[in-house]
Parts: structure tokens; C-alpha cells; sequence
């Protein structure tokens, strides 16, 4: 007799793990003992319409029929946020859970992860104050605001870089809202939104580099390029994220001219690389993790081991 499944089972890891391949075979594995259980997306890149090779987005057909939610859900020209992504992702796995349903949170975007799974509270926001600290960045460049936030929360400054603009604005909106340092990281104690089984995907690090480049490579042969060049009427250039997005940033250098193929495909391998890295390392945070290696043939049956013995972590109470 298996113990009741968890409020939100999570699966999570580096890119290039598999984990949208498992979420599937997990999912199809439960439905055949009676238990349905739904997809709720948490790679913030998916969340836009029209990008999809360099997301590996599944296409309808790949869902093999398993409900997916949050995908395709925002124009190119919009910003894609944690708070707002909390509060659809939250909804939606609430909306599952009352269909009889699992939800399975999927995806590698590490702080969107956290804002679902943990007890995760984010700082209001102040129109007036954001609209003239943007005046400040389009006046003085992201250089300054970088050198401002690094004089009041060096934490932040070091996590979010000299030249993230728009990330660099929001720590210091928060800094000045709060008098508090930048609240938009993992906190230190990790309180759980629901009863959870966190599912973790790894890959040593000389087998994943070589299957990374060679998903990048992929990527160019399936058509980044003319899905970027496509994504131009409808204002890619103009969406503060989904212009920066790995891949499409490169993709769209090539188009422009300033980045020969061999260049784009160069760049979007280091940087890629680089990202796995940091998720690596955010995800290593995550103490209650079932670690599974990604190409081990008996993944299903070791995740739904941790989830039949009763691996659930406890919600918060009142």
C-alpha cells in the first residue's frame, strides 16, 4: 500500500537534465495507478509565446495528452516577474490539487522554483519610486545604479550584475522601500509552502558540458534563427526579458549582422554553460532533495519510491 502522494511533487536540476522528460514518464507512470497528475512549468523562458526551440518548449504532440500549465502564457514584449509567476503558479496547483490531480512543478529557473515550494514572501512596490529610479537608469546608465547598490547591499550587487538594468532598479526600490537589503533570494530557513517531494536531477559535469554544446548546435539547426528573426514583428526587441533570453540574444545578433553564426553559437554555448553552473549551485541549497543521476534507467522508479514512502515535507502551519 503506497502513502498518500504529496501536495506538490517538484523536479528540478540544471538544464539539459531531462527533467521535462521525466516529469512525463512520471506522470503517465501515476495515471496508470489511478493517480492523474497535471504539469506546471517553472523555466521562466517557456512562459513566452513564440519561443520555443531555444526553450526546448514541448510542442502539444511531445505532452503525450498530460495537462501543462504556464506555458505560452506571456507576449514577448512583456516582463516576466517572480511575484507574478508566484501567484499563477500557486493558483494553478491549487486548481490541480482540487481536480483530485498532482501537480508537478517543472523546471530550472531556480528562484521561481523557490518562490512556488518555499514559504516565499516578496516586498510590495512603490509606481512613483520605480518610475524615477528608471529615469535615473536611462540617464546614467546601469553602471551607476550597479556602483549605488553595491554601497547599500553588496549581496545583491555581486548576484545581480553590472549590467541587469531592470533587476538592478528593483534591489534598490526595495532597499529604499524597506531599509532592508534586496529580499528576492533563498531564504535561510526554508519553510515549505505545501507538504513537497523535491525530485533532483544530476549529471557529472564532463558528461553535461559536451551535451550542452551539442543542444546548442541542435538549437541552430532546428531554426533559432528564423524563429528570432520571425519574433521581431511582434516586438521581441522591445520585451526587457525575452530579448536577453540565452540563445535568442545571440540568435538575433546574427540576424542584425553583428555576430557571425560560428560566433552566436559560441556565445550561447558559454553562456549556457554558465548558467548550468549557477543552477547547480543554487539547487545544491535545497537540503531535502532526492538526487537522482539523469541518465539512470530506473529514474521513474526511484522517484516514485521517494514519493511512496511518504517523503512529503511538512507545510507551514498558522
Amino acid at each position: 500500500m503506497t502513502a498518500e502522494p504529496a501536495v506538490l511533487i517538484a523536479i528540478i536540476g540544471s538544464t539539459g537534465t531531462g527533467k521535462s522528460e521525466l516529469s512525463l514518464d512520471l506522470a503517465e507512470r501515476m495515471l496508470e495507478r489511478g493517480q492523474p497528475a497535471e504539469i506546471v512549468n517553472a523555466d521562466a523562458m517557456q512562459l513566452y509565446r513564440g519561443m520555443d526551440i531555444g526553450t526546448a518548449k514541448l510542442s502539444q504532440p511531445e505532452r503525450r495528452g498530460i495537462p501543462h500549465h504556464l506555458l505560452d502564457v506571456l507576449d514577448v514584449t512583456g516582463e516576466a516577474t517572480v511575484s507574478n509567476y508566484q501567484t499563477d503558479a500557486r493558483r494553478a496547483i491549487v486548481e490541480i490539487v482540487a481536480r483530485g490531480a498532482v501537480p508537478i512543478l517543472v523546471g530550472g529557473s531556480g528562484l521561481y522554483v523557490s518562490s512556488v515550494v518555499f514559504d516565499f514572501q516578496f516586498p510590495g512596490t512603490d509606481p512613483v519610486l520605480r518610475a524615477r529610479l528608471e529615469a535615473e537608469l536611462l540617464e546614467r546608465g546601469p553602471g551607476l545604479m550597479y556602483t549605488r547598490l553595491q554601497a547599500v547591499d553588496p549581496q545583491a550587487a555581486l548576484r545581480i550584475g553590472p549590467s541587469n538594468g531592470r533587476r538592478l532598479v528593483r534591489a534598490l526600490e526595495i532597499v529604499e522601500l524597506t531599509g532592508a537589503p534586496h529580499l528576492a533570494a533563498l531564504p535561510e530557513e526554508l519553510v515549505y509552502w505545501q507538504p513537497s517531494v523535491l525530485l533532483g536531477l544530476r549529471t557529472p559535469r564532463e558528461q553535461l558540458t559536451p551535451r550542452l554544446d551539442a543542444r546548442v548546435e541542435r538549437m541552430w539547426t532546428a531554426g533559432i534563427v528564423d524563429e528570432a528573426r520571425g519574433l521581431l514583428s511582434v516586438g521581441i526587441e522591445r520585451g526587457v526579458t525575452a530579448s536577453r533570453a540565452i540563445g535568442y540574444a545571440q540568435a538575433l545578433g546574427q540576424v542584425h549582422g553583428t555576430l557571425s553564426q560560428a560566433d552566436a553559437i559560441e556565445a550561447t554555448q558559454q553562456l549556457t554553460r554558465r548558467y548550468a553552473r549557477r543552477q547547480v549551485s543554487w539547487f545544491k541549497r535545497y537540503a531535502h532533495t532526492h538526487w537522482m543521476e539523469s541518465d539512470s534507467s530506473d529514474r521513474v522508479n526511484e522517484a516514485l519510491a521517494h514519493i511512496d514512502r511518504g517523503s512529503a515535507l511538512s507545510a507551514p502551519t498558522a
